[in-house]
């Protein structure tokens, strides 16, 4: 059994529990091979290369960040037939979103307990396809919400933040959401999803869902769900900014599907561009709290493609 860790991750938390994790990992699975992130990337590639060395489990311990990357490392080597790894979680970070909800124990000891005692269970994946920073295509693997616009925004402000680790994610993220969109202007997308007519947009987000939580607790697709094959779409569009900044409290818990600027729709393809004005239109993407680059963008479901075990 591998294990990734980020040492970083919840402002050096993980790194402080480090003996009491190892010990927790020697006594329920006995020999444990443990590598360390240094850098972003870093967490696909140990976890591509522990899938290629047969390794049956990788446990990512970290943020949604490091559990992302892990996951996109497994679904990679699965996809070139290098193995079919299952996927841990030890989550610990300033976003924990994907984690939420399935109830795992906050105790280390019995979180490690259970993920070894537990048996694995498929959920879906989602691929983006986007234009990175440099203006190359790009694309990866992701298990939670990707999605564009503020939340892009958002994400290179609280990964920016001097303060991340050592405020509660729940704030960090409700302020810098607050002060992204005050400067935020609304952009004009195209939006297609599977073979219906593609409509126009001024929005300030479109999330596409895998499952229910981003931004540090908002339960931003209140009906989506990892194992049924489709995303939860959901769009935010242009209104009064004072309006919407006041209802952001209805977001956390789900109580925003029937404000007047949310539209949600389902599907298992979804694809953005920009209309207009190219440069002003290119929202930023959100690759489950990182982000990479920006629109055009396409999101392809991937149902069934990745085994968790919790």
């Amino acid at each position: 059994m591998g294990v990734i860790l980020n040492p970083v991750a919840g402002g050096g938390g993980l790194e402080r529990e480090r003996p009491r994790l190892v010990s927790a990992l020697k006594r329920h699975f006995g020999e444990v091979e443990l590598r360390e992130t240094q850098a972003c990337g870093d967490a696909e590639r140990l976890a591509l290369d522990f899938a290629v060395d047969g390794f049956g489990l990788v446990i990512a311990a970290g943020g949604d960040g490091t559990a992302s990357e892990v996951a996109d490392g497994l679904l990679q080597a699965a996809d070139e037939g290098c193995g079919a790894a299952e996927l841990g979680l030890i989550p610990c970070g300033t976003g924990i979103d994907f984690a939420r909800g399935l109830g795992l124990p906050q105790d280390l000891d019995a979180l490690v307990r259970r993920i070894a005692e537990a048996k694995g269970r498929k959920i879906d994946a989602g691929r983006i396809s986007y234009v990175d920073d440099h203006g190359a295509l790009a694309s990866r693997h992701f298990i939670n919400i990707a999605s564009l616009g503020l939340s892009g925004a958002t994400d290179r402000a609280v990964n920016a933040d001097k303060r991340k680790g050592r405020v509660s994610a729940k704030a960090l993220f409700y302020w810098r959401t607050v002060a992204e969109f005050v400067r935020y202007r609304f952009q004009n997308v195209r939006i297609a999803i599977d073979e219906g007519e593609p409509f126009e947009a001024r929005m300030a987000l479109v999330a596409v869902a895998n499952g229910r939580y981003f931004g540090g607790g908002m339960m931003v697709a209140p009906d989506a769900a990892l194992d049924d094959g489709q995303f939860e779409i959901v769009i935010l569009k242009a209104a009064g900014k004072l309006g919407l900044i006041r209802d952001i409290r209805l977001v956390y818990g789900g109580q925003h599907r029937n404000h007047p600027a949310i539209t949600i729709l389902r599907g298992r393809k979804v694809t953005v561009e920009p209309i207009g004005d190219g440069e002003e239109n290119a929202a930023l993407v959100d690759i489950d709290g990182e982000s990479p680059g920006r629109i055009p963008a396409m999101f392809e479901m991937l149902p069934g493609a990745l085994t968790l075990r919790y």
